[in-house]
């Protein structure tokens, strides 16, 4: 029996556009991630998986949004540790940014994790990694997806 619509068309349709962004090695501070351009765009998902160990110095990690224009920039999530975490570990936003939203570690590795409940509509801007310290090691690959509100809007790996 033939597949007439493939796994990548179905995640398309349900949670839109796919875009990763590997972040080498963690460090202290800002790293950006994702800019968003020419519009506003509905965030449907956003999923960190740690690649390599991360280090054993302690360090908070949150994401925040730096819109372009009007607007300051704002923590989409409150900080979690994330010292020692294991590769495959995932980080995954649970709650709106209205309420504060909780970046989650996803429990022993391998477990299920969720999506965004509701989706976050942003204008242009970039969506950041922000640790505390330098972990000294590690690192995470972020996946998110997206649909374009405005006509032209699109983000892109920074």
């Amino acid at each position: 029996m033939s597949v007439l619509v493939q796994g990548d068309q179905i995640r398309s349709i349900l949670l839109g556009v796919r875009v990763s962004k590997a972040t080498g090695t963690v460090a202290n501070g800002i790293t950006t991630l994702f800019t968003i351009a020419g519009g506003r765009v509905v965030l449907t998902s956003l999923v960190g998986r740690v690649t390599t160990l991360i280090g054993s110095t302690s360090s908070n990690l949150k994401l925040t949004y730096n819109p372009t224009a009007a607007g300051t920039s704002f923590d989409l999530c409150t900080a979690v540790a994330v010292e020692t975490d294991a590769v495959e570990q995932t980080y995954y936003i649970a709650g709106s940014v209205a309420s504060g939203g909780a970046l989650l570690v996803g429990g022993a590795v391998g477990q299920a994790n969720g999506v965004f409940s509701t989706p976050y509509i942003l204008q242009a801007g970039t969506l950041e990694q922000n640790l505390s310290a330098d972990p000294v090691g590690g690192a995470i690959t972020w996946t998110v997806t997206y649909f374009p509100y405005d006509d032209g809007a699109s983000l892109v790996a920074a």
